[in-house]
């Protein structure tokens, strides 16, 4: 029997997990908000229960036996760790001030950080063609994140700002993890971001008001839900995915995640995106598929670099498959 068609089948495979991840990833917001947590709250048990449904999976697939884990890859996947799950809060606590659709797109302009934090701490070079990306994004960004000229004096309105400044934060604290953790090499992703999410539960709870959780009802439901489906089954989805798909292909799919993140706003919270915002989309974006596939501005694509970092819990990227995509973020 013929095995050309083996891997157009493996293709297909990958399109289908990595799609059934970026749609579950776009219902995030939707969690979070109805479960009535602080988004403190909201991260420390997205930790507590992904640790116990990823924990369960890892040890189902015999992850913990040459495990590949050094006291210095340890050590980086916990310091990876610490950005990612501050990034998760300051993203939830975006949602408060501006609205689910706002706040995905804003913290879609990842990649953009990842790049220019690269090349200052790293010294990775800069070409021209992204520098013209990074302006076609920052151009977009401006038209999305709608602030007008009384939100900068001081006379509009201070919440919309307090949480686009969040949503930047958390792309940036993303931006910090991937350039860590992507030096995580040899171990499982599943094991790197269950390290993440163990750290997360000591980490945060300094800042978890327990005392709030009494009167959580049918919140429990739903932070539940946040560590098994969006954390354990959505990881488990994207780490298979990517060693079956080729980067193009990952960096479109990924855009998944904010097309359903900003249909949810408007089909559970009835939020929508003016047009001049609309207009800001599609040119973040073009900017983030240039800068992840390496499109020039002459009309030729340049060769994208086959990377394979291993990326933080939510955003990690394995450290297996020959691809590096930076966008689509921490879910």
């Amino acid at each position: 029997m013929s095995t050309d068609t083996r891997a157009p089948n493996q293709e297909t495979k990958g399109a289908i997990e990595l799609t059934l991840a970026m749609v579950l990833s776009g219902t995030l917001g939707v969690f979070v908000i109805e479960s009535g947590a602080s988004p403190f709250n909201v991260v420390f048990f997205r930790c507590l229960f992904g640790t116990v449904a990823l924990g369960l999976y890892c040890l189902a697939r015999g992850f913990f036996k040459n495990h590949g884990f050094t006291a210095k890859k340890l050590g980086l996947a916990a310091l990876g760790g610490a950005f990612i799950v501050f990034n998760w809060a300051f993203l939830f606590k975006s949602y408060e001030g501006t609205s689910i659709s706002v706040a995905t797109v804003v913290y879609h302009t990842q990649p953009f950080y990842v790049m220019l934090l690269g090349s200052l701490i790293f010294r990775d070079k800069i070409t021209a063609s992204k520098v013209g990306w990074l302006g076609v994004a920052f151009a977009g960004l401006i038209l999305v994140a709608g602030v007008s000229a009384s939100d900068l004096t001081g006379s509009g309105d201070s919440a919309y700002l307090a949480g686009l400044g969040y949503a930047l934060l958390a792309a940036v604290f993303y931006g910090v993890s991937t350039l860590i953790t992507k030096r995580v090499t040899g171990v499982k992703p599943h094991l790197v971001a269950l390290v993440q999410l163990v750290l997360g539960i000591f980490l945060l709870l300094p800042f978890t008001t327990l005392s709030e959780t009494k009167n959580l009802g049918a919140g429990w439901g739903w932070l539940v839900g946040l560590g098994v489906i969006h954390t354990c089954v959505m990881y488990v989805l994207m780490y298979s995915s990517y060693q079956k798909l080729p980067t193009p292909k990952i960096a479109v799919l990924a855009f998944v995640y904010p097309a359903v993140a900003m249909l949810m706003d408007w089909a559970v919270y009835g939020h929508s995106v003016s047009l001049l915002q609309a207009l800001g989309i599609p040119m973040i974006v073009a900017a983030s598929l240039g800068i992840n596939l390496g499109w020039s501005f002459k009309g030729r694509a340049v060769k994208a670099a086959a990377a394979t970092p291993a990326a933080g819990a939510g955003a990690a990227r394995t450290a297996e498959p020959k691809v590096q995509i930076n966008s689509g973020g921490t879910r």
